[in-house]
C-alpha cells in the first residue's frame, strides 16, 4: 500500500512586511527633487539680494528658509493677516504662481524707496494707491528673478491685482497641494520673509525641466567664486630685509669705500635692527647665523598702525 506524505503548510507570515500608510504623505518630494528645487532657488535668493541691494540702495541678506507641500485650507490658515499677495497666471503653465510678501517687510522697502531710511512703518493699516504702485514693482522683480532661475521656455508671468488670502481658493482645486518655497529676508535691521507658491502641475513640469537642464550644467564650465582682496594679499610676495634704522654715515666715508674696506657705522652692537616687509617695520631683529646661511632672530613686534590695517 503506497504511503502518503503530508506536507506541512508553508508559514507565509514571516514573508510578507506590513507597513502603515500614510495617505497624506502621498505626492511629496522626493530628497532628489528637494535637493534640486533648494539648489535652483538658492541661486535665485544670490541673483535677487544683488538686484534688491542695488534696487533699494542697502545692504541685505536674503536665504532660502523652508520648503513645503501644503493642502490649500492648510496654508490659507496658516498665511498672516494683511500679508502682502499677489497672484501671477501665464499662458504657458498651469495654474497660478502667487507671490506672499509679510506685511512686516512691506513699509521699510516703501520707506528706502522713497528715500527713507527703512523705518518700519504702521503694519496694520491698508497701502496708499502710490504704495500699492511701489510694491507692485518690487513683486514683478522679484517674478522676474524666479523665471529666470526657472528657465521654463516661453515662460512669461502677468500680475493681477493684490488680494486677500480668503480668495486663495479660487485659483486651486478644493483638494490641491500647493508647494510653497520661503525665503528669510533683512532689510535695514527688518527681518521678514516672502514666499513663492505654486501648484503641483507646476512643481512636477519646474522639476522636469531642472532634470533636462542637469547634463547640460555638468558639461558647461564651471566659475569659481572670486577670492577676496585679503585672500589675495596673502598671497602677494613681499621684499623682506634686516635693517639698521637712523645711521647715519659722512658723505666722505662712503667715497672711500674700497674692496674689502670695513665701514663703522658708529652703531652700539647692542641695538637690534629692524624687520621690514616692503618698507614697513615690523619687528626687531638681532642677525644670526645659521649654518653658512644668514637669518634675523626676532624679537619685539613694534606697533604700527599702518601694519595693523593691513
Amino acid at each position: 500500500m503506497p504511503s502518503i506524505s503530508r506536507q506541512k503548510p508553508r508559514d507565509t507570515s514571516a514573508q510578507r512586511v506590513v507597513t502603515r500608510c500614510n495617505f497624506r504623505s502621498a505626492g511629496r518630494l522626493s530628497n532628489e527633487n528637494a535637493r534640486s528645487l533648494t539648489s535652483i532657488h538658492e541661486t535665485f535668493a544670490n541673483h535677487l539680494a544683488n538686484a534688491l541691494d542695488v534696487y533699494l540702495g542697502t545692504g541685505l541678506e536674503l536665504k532660502v528658509g523652508t520648503l513645503d507641500q501644503l493642502p490649500i485650507k492648510e496654508h490659507i490658515a496658516s498665511i498672516p493677516s494683511l500679508t502682502y499677495i499677489v497672484p501671477f497666471t501665464g499662458s504657458t503653465i498651469p495654474g497660478t504662481m502667487i507671490v506672499e510678501c509679510d506685511n512686516n517687510l512691506v513699509f521699510p522697502i516703501i520707506d528706502l524707496l522713497l528715500g527713507g531710511t527703512g523705518a518700519a512703518g504702521d503694519a496694520s493699516r491698508e497701502l496708499s494707491e502710490i504704495e500699492e504702485e511701489i510694491m507692485q514693482d518690487v513683486i514683478l522683480l522679484i517674478v522676474r528673478h524666479a523665471e529666470n532661475a526657472w528657465r521654463m521656455p516661453n515662460m512669461s508671468l502677468t500680475a493681477g491685482k493684490r488680494v486677500k488670502s480668503s480668495v486663495l481658493h479660487q485659483y486651486c482645486a478644493p483638494n490641491e497641494k500647493l508647494m510653497c518655497v520661503r525665503f528669510e529676508i533683512d532689510i535695514a535691521g527688518t527681518a521678514g520673509w516672502f514666499q513663492l507658491v505654486f501648484p503641483t502641475a507646476f512643481l512636477n513640469l519646474l522639476i522636469q525641466q531642472i532634470k533636462q537642464d542637469q547634463p547640460q550644467r555638468a558639461r558647461s564650465v564651471r566659475y569659481f567664486p572670486r577670492p577676496s582682496i585679503r585672500e589675495r594679499i596673502l598671497d602677494c610676495d613681499v621684499e623682506v630685509a634686516t635693517e639698521i634704522q637712523g645711521v647715519r654715515v659722512a658723505v666722505k666715508d662712503l667715497l672711500a669705500l674700497q674692496p674689502g674696506s670695513v665701514l663703522k657705522l658708529r652703531a652700539p652692537v647692542r641695538t637690534p635692527g629692524i624687520l621690514t616687509a616692503g618698507g614697513q617695520g615690523i619687528f626687531e631683529a638681532t642677525p644670526v647665523r645659521t649654518g653658512s646661511q644668514k637669518a634675523a632672530q626676532l624679537g619685539r613686534r613694534i606697533s604700527s598702525a599702518n601694519w595693523e590695517r593691513l
